[in-house]
């Protein structure tokens, strides 16, 4: 497309952002913005807003805050971090008030480039009160078919968005695709390697193994006609989901994969504050281990507090520059970003 058909200035006006090549893929985007808001409203989700520097990003062990200081009128200075995701402070807000709720939230992880990684993005996360986790399933796909083309092709994929989006267990999706048993190797890392066929690399753990396998393996594989739900993760990788009632081996967790990219995770919440703050301790511990120079702050204790308020709940979050990428055929997440700095 032209730059006279992109945009009202005059051809041949500076253009240092590159805004005119890019209107096309940022109109597509209000326009999934629009759509978007207008699909959860209709469902009764409540849009919020919650703080993004806060004294707690996240506990995710490899993702890294961005950090800032507050300083108070009488000269208090607290850390604070940009959060690598709104969901504590959301869920905080369910446990108060019972309400589903839905945000498009700026957030932080730095360290993060790549042409579907900038480390500063928009996250779309909302919160089901009362819906399983099957519920936001059926809930996740009718959101993507409302807002994207029937029809989308991206690299070697072409995705037919009338068909019924898959939905394939992790311990299917290994024994298909990497041809392995995979719950039963949980914890031993050897055991891994040898059912998968790989040498085992000097000091890697079960986990790196695993999130290697899911990267070569599995990744490719999946999403490539259709949309995959890839659903109850081992339980090692709960994070903040429960454990499944039926088989505590694996974790009420999916992600979302589309012609070659994450897009969503998803958890049926965890409740349990006792167990939560078990799983940060642990998390915690870890990321210590692996990176003993980076930052320390406080456990949110808000957080574990309101737990035990918080009704049986599903949650995503969904990368809507990654949405957006798919609704309007860019091949780099900054072609639907508006200013980067």
């Amino acid at each position: 497309m032209s730059v006279s058909a992109t945009s009202h200035l005059p051809v041949g006006t500076p253009d240092p952002e590159h805004l005119r090549d890019r209107l096309p893929f940022l109109r597509r985007r209000n326009m999934v913005l629009r759509g978007t808001r207008a699909f959860l409203e209709a469902r009764g989700c409540m849009e919020v807003e919650t703080p993004c520097a806060t004294p707690t990003p996240g506990e995710e062990v490899h993702l890294l805050p961005f950090q800032t200081m507050r300083e108070t009128p009488d000269g208090q200075r607290q850390p604070l971090f940009l959060h690598t995701s709104p969901e504590f402070a959301m869920k905080r807000i369910v446990a108060a008030t019972g309400l589903p709720v839905f945000q498009f939230a700026r957030v932080w992880r730095n360290g993060e480039a790549s042409a579907t990684h900038a480390p500063e993005f928009t996250m779309l996360e909302w919160y089901q009160p009362g819906m399983p986790l099957t519920g936001l399933m059926d809930e996740t796909e009718a959101l993507l078919k409302a807002v994207l083309p029937p029809t989308i092709h991206r690299n070697t994929c072409t995705l037919d968005m009338s068909l019924p989006f898959e939905r394939l267990s992790m311990e299917e999706a290994f024994r298909r695709h990497a041809g392995v048993d995979l719950l039963p190797t949980q914890g031993n890392a050897q055991a891994l390697a040898h059912a998968a066929g790989c040498p085992l690399r000097e000091g890697e753990l079960w986990e790196d193994l695993f999130f290697r396998l899911l990267l070569e393996r599995i990744e490719p594989a999946i999403g490539q006609t259709r949309p995959t739900f890839l659903t109850h993760w081992p339980a090692s990788q709960a994070a903040l989901a429960r454990k499944d009632p039926t088989d505590p081996r694996v974790a009420l967790r999916f992600e979302l994969y589309a012609a070659g990219m994450e897009l969503a995770n998803a958890f049926d919440e965890l409740t349990d504050p006792a167990e939560q703050r078990q799983r940060f301790a642990q998390d915690r511990a870890e990321r210590q281990s692996l990176y003993p120079t980076r930052p320390t702050w406080p456990m949110d204790e808000k957080l574990l507090h309101a737990l035990p308020h918080m009704p049986p709940c599903s949650g995503i979050a969904l990368g809507f520059d990654r949405l957006v990428m798919l609704a309007s055929g860019a091949r780099h997440i900054q072609d639907v970003l508006w200013i980067q700095d």
